[in-house]
């Protein structure tokens, strides 16, 4: 819903990256994070002129996609300037440094206010950066803007009562999904390599989803967040799994914010090379409850299995994980606990919430504490399914999002509130066990709007889903050439 110089490094994930030498300004916009510090240290080109191209790339498409919030080129262009003068004596201030960046508007920035998507937040400046923001200016990357969510992140939608309507780069009639909607949409459109989403029910995988990038939503505690949550995680949103990887070994530096983060890990998270003769592959085709699979959504993602078995893999079906009394319960328990404080708000306050969720919230009143209780208890329920299903398997394969994006006005694929996870039936478990899961392209629709495939390893093997998902990338499954602005309206 919420390092060491780079100069010096020689991390597998930058070994053989490939430049384009006289690459255009609008080309910079275009290229991975690897690429950009490969040019960097090569001196082929500047931070300056990749922040520039950025710029430029984002100018030209926000009116149409409308994926940021606090936008600040001036500020960008003053720290791509610091960053080249870095990069010209030879001493990089980190592993990002110079490398253009967003950050959810959820993830706090010091002096930017917090809206939450929502009208009814009173703007006050945020007093520090969040874990993610801190490593991030650590490591040397370039804040340039946040990005998008609905309100108070509780919906897979662009649509928010204080941001404009977010669209999806590949068809500007359809929804990017969310929470993360502004990040997933702004890497689809190419502005920059580098964002970072959260993700508490899918809002990273559903997303990343719909919008034909590479998502991943961590183990639990992997990443330190504040204000820590049960299944809430940040995550990166990225066109390409080595740049997540890349992302990742920043983001997941501790922060002593978050009492419920894992031990420091010494991950080594270059190392993306995976065998598949053997793996065992469980393929989920059927939530247990939710939106019925799409046919063309089904198609790509059991084609992506017949991939992985070709080059070895044993691919067994996954018996459902879901019930409806897991999901009803965890919906009644986030109404609640939601309720709690919208409950106290003056009535005009209250007024500015979008109506869709400011319905669905109004549907705890009367609700007590017995419903409330068995509610929460599904949480564990999810979770104990969701790790049984792993038990004797490497991986789990489902697809991210059973239909593909839905129109960009609608709050959800069925609009409406008195059934609002109908389409988080594949995601929401895998945030309450705590389990890695990474959403990547697998094709398209007839209609040209991708697919995503969800990824989903034991707990703690972050690495295994980088690793599977770095593979199906490198056979060129989904690919396709970016969008540019999108279809008209």
């Amino acid at each position: 819903m919420t390092q060491e110089g780079a100069g010096d490094s020689a991390v597998p994930w930058q070994d053989g990256a490939a430049i384009a030498c006289g690459a255009t300004m609008t080309d910079l916009a275009d290229l991975t994070a690897v690429e950009l510090l490969s040019g960097y240290r090569l001196g082929d080109f500047s931070p300056t002129e990749a922040m520039e191209a950025v710029i430029a790339r984002a100018d030209a498409c926000e009116p149409q996609i409308a994926a940021l919030y606090a936008y600040d080129p001036d500020g960008a262009r003053a720290a791509a300037r610091a960053s080249t003068d870095r990069w010209h004596a030879g001493s990089p201030a980190g592993s990002l440094d110079g490398v253009p960046v967003t950050v959810k508007e959820l993830i706090a920035t010091k002096g930017v206010p917090i809206p939450l998507g929502t009208a009814a937040s009173d703007l006050v400046p945020a007093p520090a950066d969040a874990p993610a923001s801190a490593r991030l200016r650590e490591a040397g990357a370039i804040i340039f803007a946040k990005t998008t969510t609905p309100d108070y992140a509780m919906l897979s939608s662009g649509l928010s009562s204080f941001h404009p309507l977010t669209r999806n780069p590949w068809d500007l009639s359809r929804n990017p999904g969310g929470s993360s909607a502004g990040a997933a949409a702004a890497s689809a459109a190419g502005y920059g390599p580098l964002h970072v989403g959260t993700d508490i029910g899918g809002s990273i995988r559903l997303p990343a989803g719909w919008c034909g990038i590479f998502g991943l939503k961590p183990s639990f505690g992997r990443v330190p967040v504040d204000p820590p949550y049960i299944g809430r995680v940040a995550g990166p949103m990225t066109r390409t799994v080595a740049d997540s990887a890349l992302l990742m070994a920043t983001l997941s530096e501790p922060d002593y914010r978050d009492h419920m983060s894992l031990p420091p890990a010494a991950i080594d998270w270059g190392d993306l090379d995976l065998k598949v003769a053997g793996l065992r592959i469980g393929l989920m085709m059927d939530a247990g409850c939710g939106l019925p699979v799409d046919p063309e959504v089904a198609a790509a993602v059991e084609g992506a299995a017949r991939t992985l078995e070709a080059a070895g893999a044993i691919v067994e079906p996954v018996a459902p994980i879901l019930t409806h009394a897991m999901l009803d319960g965890l919906d009644r328990f986030w109404r609640t606990r939601f309720w709690s404080d919208v409950s106290r708000m003056e009535p005009d306050r209250r007024a500015r919430i979008l109506p869709y969720i400011l319905q669905w919230v109004e549907g705890a009143d009367g609700i007590d504490g017995v419903e409330v209780y068995r509610g929460f208890s599904q949480i564990d329920a999810m979770a104990v399914s969701a790790h049984r299903a792993l038990a004797d398997l490497d991986f789990l394969l489902s697809p991210t999002a059973p239909v593909p994006a839905f129109a960009a006005e609608s709050a959800s694929p069925i609009d409406d509130p008195t059934r609002p996870f109908e389409h988080i039936a594949f995601t929401v478990a895998f945030n309450m066990s705590g389990q890695p899961a990474g959403s990547i392209n697998c094709g398209f629709t007839a209609d040209g709007l991708p697919i995503g495939l969800q990824i989903i390893a034991k707990r703690f093997n972050d690495m295994d889903v980088l690793r599977l998902a770095w593979l199906l990338e490198t056979t060129g499954l989904g690919s396709r050439p970016w969008p540019a602005l999108g279809n008209p309206v």
